[in-house]
Formats: structure tokens, C-alpha cells, sequence
């Protein structure tokens, strides 16, 4: 069984790697590209929609807000972009928005970010596989009824693939994205083309008109209105901040390489957001929350989804449905977007460990795996994200609202804390020239600072009754969690300081081999107890109806090792030696009390339920008490011995889970069980 699962493992991830194959696996430009700039770049595919759904609310009333609300996008995501090209530099490390805050703003501050930006990759991974489940199902209808299924498989194939390695799934993912860069390049480009020459595409919604559920907005209402439509667009921002986060992955010159690429991104999301946007008027696209409210929808609206924004302008533009140029774009909007979620199955891993590294998280979200990625953290992000696409049904509609929040919680924060930043910078800096440079460094951090604070304003009173709030209850929740967790590793630390006692020997060792028969696996733990040369030795064992064979054959064998036989009315084995062993403890309050344990080690899975039961119990009872050392001797089975041969081979992982290396420390199976 255990070689069994490791061939499916070594067939899944590959053949473990070396520590020192880590700088292999540092990434090129080109490379980094689709690893960390999938997010933002897949969000093009649906945050021009977000935006119409909104506007679509009041009809087709207020759709003439579309190209105004889309340009405050496109600036917001370039001030963005150009602040955090100053952290990349400032904060080359890897903690990105989380290192920045801390350092200039204090731990709450930090603490704040980290617990935004771990739900924001949450979501990030919920949504974009579910969006691009949405495409699927544009191309092939017929797949509606396995929308969530679907989405699980994508989030398991993201998992396998970046526990693969961070170089691999880079290599694996280059090809969607930029395959999908380039369908939809070509679909703006033809699309302008046809405009040019006369023949503006039309989208099959055109016809459509809109039943109203808002109408008459005016003033402050239509203002609110408005704003909550781009805050909805503002999803084509979402990770951004990304690359600040993986600096540490990329080649050397390290910070120049990550700063190119992120104005790549920013660029590239710029022209195709845009791009998409703009046909998206000119080919009069109409779109609604519910099917139900578009009067002329073809189909039963009930059950039929509607086309997503990006499948009715590659339809509209390259001729029809059936088009090679519309399964093109659809199949690469599909990958793209489940794909776009590798941008947290990077971010979030990596956030994670410094956190672990900080002790804000277990520590073993620092560990890296056998292919050198945070294993721990991606598995992590995959069972949360699963279960909130199972939660939600997989609905782009519903989870949406739970999105960017938390990223806009972070931009703010890191401007804020890169104006502090450079103002401590301003105070040691002399030369006239380079105080220009970081006065206008820091007016780009303070104005995006107040941008992305007024959106996140926004955001969180726009978005709060349609889910945000569950957002806002989360974040306070995983900061206090965070907290504790550090509170906790803090007292441990304190209480494992060494001082003056801590090297002293204890008074006396009372040693107790804990026996059930008498066969090899005893003896050779009775001679072990034996060579420690404790202060006290004996042997304990609890009536039972073998007592009087085991007594005999002690005798038999002269063993000069004491034998205790325990009273248990009740015929029970752990509280008769838990009392025994505390009893012994009061005697010796400043010594220590010695158990060894005869186990056998098993090969096989269902062998676990026929032996060491009774000494899983004792150590589970044993272990809680003061004073008292527990040691396990193991005596392995011939079905052991086979899954660790050849012996002095190790196989990878053999060491960890005590498996046999040499031909010494293999034994022959008995009769009798400890």
C-alpha cells in the first residue's frame, strides 16, 4: 500500500527535489509573466461585465456611464501598478504589502493586510475558476448542470500542478496565457478593423432591452449608483500586488526583473480591459443579473444561461457561434481564468510561509515540500477555496460580492505605508537630486493611497449587503487568530528559555519496560533499558489470563529485571499503569520516570488495526504527564522490512517515516503483540 502511494505520488509531482536545486527554480521574466500575472490579466475577461450587470439593474438607461466608469479603472490600475513598482524596489524580500505595512505602519497594520490579502486569494481561486466555468458552459451549454463539479476538478488540477514546483507550473501555464493574450489582441484588433471598414459587429444582445429594477436615479442616487458599478469593475485590479509578494522567485537582478514585469502586466491588462470594454458599446452587448429580465432572451431563461460579455464580442466580431475564432477566444478565456487562480496558488503560499516564518501561522507553512514549493499553504488554499465554490455553487454572481475587498484593504494600507516609507527615507537623505526623485515616489504612493482608500470606501459600502459583510466579519476573525497564534508561540518561547537548571541531572531515573509477553520484541527493549544503566529497573505488566505463563517463563529465563504485576478489577491495561507510573513520579519529584514500549512496525495499512493498540493508548495517556519520558522500541515485521528494501537504499521520505536503511535494524515478526 505505502509503495503503492508512492508511486502515484512520484507520478503526480515528480521526483522530489534537492535544497540546493531552489535556484533552478527561480523564474525569468517570461516565465513570471503567467505565474503571477494571471489574475489581473484573466479579470479582463470578466470585469467589463461586472460593470454592465450593475448598470444593467436600471435598464439600458444608464449604460451611457459605461466608457467613464471603465477610465477610472484604467487609471486606478495604473497609479496602482506604479506604486507598487516602488515597493518591488523598496522591499525586495517578499512580503510585499504585508512587510511594508508592518515596518512602517506596526504590526496591526500588517496583521490587517495579511488577513486581507489571505481571503482575497481565497476568493481569488473561487472566482476565477468559477468565471471560468461560466465561459465553459458559453461554449457548451450542456455542461450547466455540472457547473460546481467542474469547478473542483479545475481547483484539484491547479493543486497537483503547482505542487509540481513553481518552475514547472510556470512552464505548464505559459502557453494559456499567452495564448490568450493574443486571441484577445486579435479580437480587438479585428474588431476596431471591422468598426474602420463599416461593418461594426453586433452583438446577439443587441436587440435586447432590459426590465428595469431601478429607475428615476438621480442626484446622490445616481452617484451611489455609479460607484457601486465601478467598484464592481474594479475586479480587473485584482492581483496586482502579486508580484511584490513573489520578488524572491524571480532571477537576479531581482527587483529590475519583477518591476519590468509588473509594468508588462499593467500594460497588457490596460489595452485588453479597454479593448474589450469598448466593443463591448460599440457592438451594443446587453447583459442582466437574471436571465428572466432581458426582454427577447432566446431559450427558457429560467434554465439557459446567458452568453458572458467577452463569448457575445468574439461571436459578434469573428462571424457566429460556430466560428474557429469564437472557440478560440472561449477556449482561451476557459484556461486563462482557471488558470488566473495559479496567481494565488503562488501568492498565497508564499504570504503564508513569512507569516509561519513570523509566527502569525503554524511553522509548518514554511516548510517547502519534495518539489521545493510551500506544499502546506497550497493544499491549504485549495480546501478553503473548494468549499466556498461548493458553498456558493460555483456562482461568479454570488462569490463576486465577497471579492476585492480585501485587496483594496491592502493596496491602501501598503501606499500608506510606503509615504511613511519615504518620509523616514527624506530625513537621512542629503543630495538634492535624489530628494526630487523621492518627493515624487512619494506623492505617487499618497495619491495612490487615497484613490484605493476612496475605492475601498466604496467598496465596502456598495458590496456590504450583497456579502461583503461576510468579508468584513472574516477579516477581524483571522487577524485575532493570527494574534493568538503568535500570543501562543510567544509563551512557549518564554516558557523553553534556557536558564542555570535546565542542564541539571535529575536525581534518579526510574526505568519501566512495559511488557505484555515474553518474545524478542521484549527482550530487546528490556536489554535497551538495560544499557541506559538507569538508577531503577523494572518490568510491569497487568493481570490477565496470561500473567501466570509470562511470571514462568521469567523465572525461567532468569531475567534479572524485577517483574510487577498491576491489579485491574475492571480487567483494564491504561489506568492501572497511568496510576502506577504517577504513583511512582510522587516518590521522585525531582527525578524521572522512563517508559519503554515494545511496537511493532508495520507495512501495511490494515495491520496498524491488529497491533500496538494498547500501546497507542498508553502513550496518548503517558505523554500528558510530568516527568515522564516515553520511548518507543521498535521491532519491525517482515511486511515492513519488504516496503523498505533494498536495505541501505533509502528510498525518499523512508528516513521520515522510520523505515529500515541498513540490514541491522531489521527484525523477524513473533508471535504475541505488545
Amino acid at each position: 500500500m505505502v509503495a503503492l502511494v508512492r508511486a502515484v505520488r512520484r507520478l503526480a509531482l515528480g521526483r522530489p527535489l534537492r535544497s540546493d536545486d531552489l535556484g533552478e527554480q527561480l523564474l525569468t521574466k517570461r516565465l513570471a509573466l503567467p505565474i503571477f500575472a494571471s489574475d489581473p490579466l484573466s479579470s479582463v475577461a470578466y470585469a467589463t461585465q461586472e460593470i454592465l450587470l450593475i448598470l444593467s439593474l436600471g435598464g439600458l438607461a444608464y449604460f451611457y456611464l459605461t466608457p467613464y466608469l471603465a477610465a477610472g479603472v484604467v487609471v486606478l490600475l495604473a497609479v496602482v501598478a506604479l506604486s507598487y513598482r516602488q515597493v518591488v524596489y523598496a522591499y525586495p524580500s517578499g512580503g510585499g504589502s504585508y512587510e511594508v505595512a508592518t515596518k512602517n505602519l506596526g504590526p496591526s497594520a500588517g496583521l490587517t493586510v495579511a488577513s486581507a490579502l489571505l481571503i482575497d486569494y481565497v476568493m481569488t481561486v473561487a472566482v476565477s475558476v468559477s468565471a471560468g466555468v461560466d465561459n465553459l458552459i458559453s461554449a457548451v451549454p450542456a455542461l450547466n448542470t455540472h457547473r460546481v463539479a467542474l469547478a473542483v476538478a479545475f481547483v484539484v488540477l491547479l493543486t497537483v500542478m503547482n505542487l509540481r514546483g513553481i518552475r514547472e507550473s510556470g512552464t505548464m501555464f505559459a502557453f494559456p496565457t499567452y495564448g490568450f493574450i493574443a486571441g484577445v489582441m486579435i479580437l480587438i484588433v479585428t474588431g476596431f478593423v471591422r468598426v474602420a471598414a463599416g461593418s461594426t459587429p453586433v452583438a446577439e444582445s443587441a436587440g435586447y432591452t432590459i426590465e428595469p429594477e431601478l429607475s428615476g436615479l438621480t442626484g446622490l442616487a445616481l452617484v451611489f449608483f455609479a460607484l457601486r458599478a465601478f467598484s464592481s469593475g474594479c475586479t480587473a485590479l485584482t492581483g496586482v500586488e502579486a508580484i511584490s509578494n513573489g520578488v524572491p522567485a524571480f532571477r537576479k537582478p531581482k527587483s529590475a526583473n519583477a518591476a519590468k514585469t509588473l509594468m508588462a502586466m499593467a500594460a497588457t491588462a490596460i489595452v485588453m480591459f479597454a479593448g474589450i470594454t469598448a466593443l463591448a458599446i460599440v457592438a451594443k452587448v446587453h447583459v442582466a443579473v437574471n436571465p428572466c429580465d432581458l426582454i427577447g432572451f432566446a431559450g427558457n431563461c429560467e434554465t439557459d444561461p446567458q452568453r458572458t460579455v467577452i463569448a457575445q464580442i468574439s461571436a459578434a466580431v469573428f462571424g457566429g457561434t460556430t466560428n474557429i475564432g469564437f472557440f478560440y477566444v472561449q477556449a482561451a478565456t476557459v484556461l486563462i481564468l482557471v488558470l488566473a487562480a495559479n496567481t494565488a496558488y503562488n501568492g498565497f503560499p508564499l504570504l503564508a510561509s513569512v507569516l509561519g516564518r513570523d509566527r502569525y501561522l503554524p511553522v509548518q507553512l514554511n516548510t517547502r515540500g519534495d518539489r521545493l514549493a510551500f506544499s502546506n499553504g497550497i493544499v491549504l488554499l485549495a480546501v478553503t477555496a473548494g468549499g466556498l465554490i461548493v458553498l456558493f455553487d460555483a456562482s461568479v454572481t454570488h462569490l463576486i460580492q465577497l471579492y476585492i475587498l480585501g485587496v483594496f484593504t491592502s493596496f491602501t494600507l501598503s501606499q500608506a505605508g510606503m509615504v511613511r516609507h519615504w518620509n523616514r527615507v527624506l530625513t537621512t537623505e542629503s543630495d538634492a537630486r535624489e530628494r526630487r526623485r523621492i518627493h515624487g515616489r512619494r506623492a505617487l504612493n499618497g495619491t495612490g493611497a487615497v484613490l484605493t482608500g476612496t475605492v475601498l470606501i466604496i467598496v465596502t459600502i456598495t458590496k456590504f449587503t450583497q456579502g461583503a459583510y461576510l468579508v468584513v466579519i472574516a477579516m477581524p476573525i483571522l487577524f485575532f487568530l493570527m494574534r493568538g497564534v503568535r500570543r501562543h508561540y510567544d509563551r512557549i518561547a518564554a516558557l523553553l528559555v534556557v536558564d542555570e537548571d535546565s542542564f541539571t541531572l535529575p536525581s534518579q531515573v526510574h526505568t519501566i519496560v512495559l511488557v505484555s509477553v515474553l518474545n524478542k520484541p521484549t527482550a530487546r527493549a528490556l536489554a535497551y533499558a538495560r544499557a541506559t544503566h538507569p538508577t531503577t529497573l523494572e518490568a510491569v505488566t497487568v493481570l490477565g489470563d496470561n500473567t501466570g505463563k509470562l511470571q514462568r517463563e521469567w523465572e525461567k529465563y532468569e531475567i534479572p529485571v524485577p517483574l510487577k504485576v498491576l491489579e485491574s478489577p475492571y480487567r483494564e491495561v491504561t489506568r492501572p499503569i497511568v496510576g502506577y507510573v504517577k504513583s511512582v513520579r510522587k516518590r521522585i519529584p525531582d527525578g524521572v520516570v522512563t517508559i519503554f514500549i515494545p511496537e511493532y512496525v508495520v507495512g501495511r495499512w490494515w495491520e496498524h488495526l491488529l497491533h500496538n493498540q494498547n500501546a497507542l493508548r498508553l502513550k496518548g495517556r503517558l505523554l500528558f504527564t510530568s516527568g515522564v519520558m516515553v520511548t518507543s522500541v521498535p521491532w519491525l515485521l517482515d511486511s515492513a522490512t519488504r516496503v523498505g528494501a533494498p536495505l541501505g537504499k533509502p528510498a525518499p521520505g523512508d528516513i521520515r517515516r522510520g523505515l529500515p536503511t541498513t540490514p541491522e535494524l531489521s527484525g523477524k515478526s513473533t508471535s504475541g503483540t505488545p
